[in-house]
């Protein structure tokens, strides 16, 4: 709806992860820093953690984009409810191996196998895992063991682990991967952008959907955008859709404090028991095993959004219906209409 009102090409603020979209704020650019380097150095892991929200996601999506495919086979897991056997599948389908009927000595010898092949063509191999703090031990420990598959005198596998923030935690604190700790080679947690990030950010996102400068954003916006996102990147996004779609409703060519503030009290009026239920019933990070039910979740994130949209464009009807309503009483009333009886 917005969208034509504004004349955009897409919707700048979707809450799916693109990497489209990928903004190099501070905390993302260290990110990288550290992700670069740590392909530089070839083996071990980087471990880079983050709150919900705070462009994990995305930041793997740039990454891959930014990686030579022909010097490096990147790998990405999505589907990190695993155990150490369930792991070593889903890398041995993700290398083309198939592992039906492999006994799991078996299987390790045809990923080495395939790993071996890449390293004799020049390429490595990057296994990326996202919401690795679902990974349990045993995972963790065949990650650490593929670790140590060596063409000559160099690793044939390089990792990147990306959580929440509680992974890091594990990791320094759990005995048994103290291997797997000996073998970090470097670790950042993504912080919230800073207060000078959050306006380039929306520009950014905006532009990218063929933006031209309206709506405007009022210098007085970005307090109370910050305020309620706390500079989270998810958190911007769910509050910029819900004020542009607001801002079509009322024709607005600049959106200012005042309407950011209307819109996050009615996220506030939205937010009740039933919806931390509904989190508590279905906590999105945890709810992927595998590629159908990701789509399943993506999709149902995405009804769910559209559907508080709706919502925020009937309660403003409603009130505008109201409002005119009203005015309709306090004017005299054509002759058509008849006096009531006595």
């Amino acid at each position: 709806m917005y969208n034509d009102h504004y004349g955009l090409t897409g919707r700048p603020f979707q809450l799916t992860p693109d990497a489209r979209f990928y903004f190099e704020s501070g905390t993302h650019k260290k990110a990288m820093a550290y992700l670069g380097y740590g392909l530089a150095q070839g083996e071990g892991f980087v471990v880079v953690t983050g709150e919900i929200g705070s462009g994990k996601t995305t930041l793997t999506g740039h990454l891959l984009n930014t990686v030579d495919p022909v010097r490096i086979k990147a790998i990405r897991l999505v589907s990190t409810q695993l155990d150490g056997e369930g792991v070593l599948q889903s890398i041995a389908a993700n290398l083309g191996v198939s592992a039906s009927g492999l006994a799991k000595a078996e299987l390790i010898d045809r990923i080495e196998g395939k790993l071996i092949d890449h390293a004799r063509t020049g390429q490595k191999t990057l296994i990326i895992v996202d919401e690795a703090q679902n990974l349990s031990h045993s995972a963790l420990e065949e990650l650490r063991m593929l670790s140590n598959f060596q063409a000559g005198e160099h690793a044939m596998v390089q990792l990147f682990l990306l959580g929440q923030p509680e992974f890091k935690e594990r990791i320094d604190t759990a005995p048994e991967l103290e291997q797997l700790r000996q073998r970090v080679i470097a670790t950042h947690h993504l912080t919230a952008m800073e207060a000078e990030e959050i306006r380039p950010y929306i520009e950014h996102r905006l532009r990218l959907v063929g933006w031209t400068g309206e709506p405007s954003i009022a210098e007085d916006a970005i307090a109370p955008i910050l305020g309620y996102s706390g500079g989270i990147p998810r958190k911007v996004n769910n509050l910029m859709t819900r004020v542009l779609l607001m801002g079509s409703v009322e024709k607005r060519a600049v959106i200012d404090g005042a309407l950011v503030e209307a819109v996050v009290a009615d996220l506030g009026r939205d937010s009740g028991p039933s919806s931390a239920a509904a989190a508590d019933i279905l906590p999105i990070s945890n709810v992927a095993t595998d590629p159908v039910t990701l789509d399943l979740a993506a999709r149902v994130a995405m009804l769910e959004s559209h559907a508080e949209e709706q919502g925020v464009v009937l309660r403003r009807m409603l009130s505008l219906l109201v409002d005119w309503a009203e005015s309709e009483e306090s004017q005299p009333k054509p002759d058509f209409f008849r006096a009531p009886a006595a």
